[in-house]
């Protein structure tokens, strides 16, 4: 290709445009790069879909014709809407960016969980230390210290 190399928004340069499927560059797509394998399902897979469900009399036989068309509309609107966003995006100011960023960065910090206390027949379930036996039998005998 020879000429100046139109860049846009997210446009590729002009010597990569042509190793982009067949497909993208048909729909023109700008802001959605599909790759092979993608635009292959896109294409491929509707006809294939399409003969199908003709096959099993689901369909008309002009819905092999209907149906990558209908995929080939959405996956262009879809592209026309991805570019729409990255438009609006960048009008944003970059003030508006910064303060967003703040607000959308993770708080680490720490919960208090209160222990619940659960009643199982057999089982004590406690979260202070158990006392020794001698402890406990000798804090009965005790008297308070005089005042």
């Amino acid at each position: 290709m020879t000429g100046p190399t139109r860049m846009s928004w997210a446009t590729l340069p002009a010597d990569e445009e042509q190793y982009r499927p067949l497909y993208a560059r048909a729909l023109g797509l700008r802001f959605v790069n599909p790759g092979g394998v993608l635009c292959f399902l896109f294409f491929e897979g509707a006809v294939a879909l399409a003969v199908l469900l003709a096959l099993a009399e689901l369909v008309t036989w002009w819905a092999v014709l209907v149906l990558p068309a209908a995929v080939a509309v959405m996956v262009k609107l879809n592209d026309m809407v991805a570019a729409v966003v990255v438009r609006s995006a960048a009008l944003v100011p970059e003030q508006e960016r910064d303060r967003f960023r703040r607000q959308m960065e993770p708080v680490v910090g720490r919960a208090r969980v209160e222990w619940v206390t659960h009643s199982v027949p057999g089982i004590v379930v406690s979260t202070e230390p158990a006392a020794r036996a001698d402890d406990a039998g000798a804090g009965r005998h005790r008297t308070a210290p005089p005042s």
